[in-house]
């Protein structure tokens, strides 16, 4: 069996977010990148089924700048087997980024596709579901557990109600959710052998799509700074402040 995982470099979750002073978007000028953690679960998930015996090869694809091989080398080092930059410098949109996936997928043809349900960046949970659309096979969303048996899948999703386990037939798309497993940290060794392995470098503009942003981006601005708190004497003072708090926005 092989298996596609696609992902995404994005600021890294421990950094704090900073808007660029002319509005434009968010900083990424000399902040720490990363893998974006969903995503991390995604290529463990496809990591442990090749450890299991259950797929032969699993390739890794992400989208995005030259500065994006350094993923790509992450999941290598995790496990994987050779990758695929698919080298833009432009700011993607997920029906894009879904498109591109799509050739990638038609000219690799994957028993089985892994993403992370959503990315950090834009939490926008879009390309899992577009990318099933635009390949016709099934999809399973928001996974915390996959068990494969022959040619079919069980899949456990979290939901709002709770757990839901389905099945369905490959080849399939999955998208992973946090609780599906615990991502390894590669060793050293590891790291040093993810150099040798395949890396394919493709320009966006080889695979026919058209790029062309469909939104517009008019201006991006920080929340407001939390209002400090401050001390209370008493309960009837606290009770004093809620009322007072109720009443203006009741008023409002």
């Amino acid at each position: 069996m092989k298996i596609l995982v696609a992902v995404k470099r994005v600021v890294d979750h421990n950094v704090r977010i900073r808007v660029r002073p002319d509005g434009s978007g968010v900083e990424t000028n000399g902040v720490r990148m990363s893998m974006n953690p969903f995503c991390k679960h995604a290529v463990e998930a496809a990591v442990q089924l090749a450890e299991a015996g259950k797929a032969d090869e699993i390739v890794v694809v992400s989208i995005g700048p030259k500065a994006s091989n350094d993923v790509i080398l992450t999941a290598l080092a995790m496990g994987a087997h050779r990758g695929i930059l698919i080298e833009t410098d432009a700011a993607l949109e997920t029906l894009a980024i879904a498109k591109l996936l799509a050739k990638v997928v038609d000219e690799e043809q994957p028993d089985l596709v892994l993403l992370g349900k959503q990315a950090v960046d834009d939490d926008s949970n879009h390309v899992g579901q577009m990318l099933a659309a635009l390949t016709d096979r099934p999809q399973a969303t928001f996974a915390s557990e996959i068990k494969l048996n022959g040619s079919e899948l069980e899949v456990t999703r979290e939901v709002d109600y709770g757990r839901e386990t389905i099945g369905l037939p490959l080849p399939a798309i999955i998208t992973a959710d946090l609780r599906l497993n615990t991502p390894r940290n590669a060793a050293l060794p590891m790291v040093m052998k993810a150099r040798s392995k395949p890396l394919a470098v493709r320009p966006a503009a080889e695979l026919g799509i058209d790029l062309a942003p469909r939104l517009v981006v008019e201006n991006v601005s920080p929340p407001p700074e939390r209002v400090a708190g401050r001390t209370v004497a008493s309960v009837s003072e606290l009770a004093a402040i809620i009322v007072a708090d109720v009443n203006e926005m009741e008023a409002i």
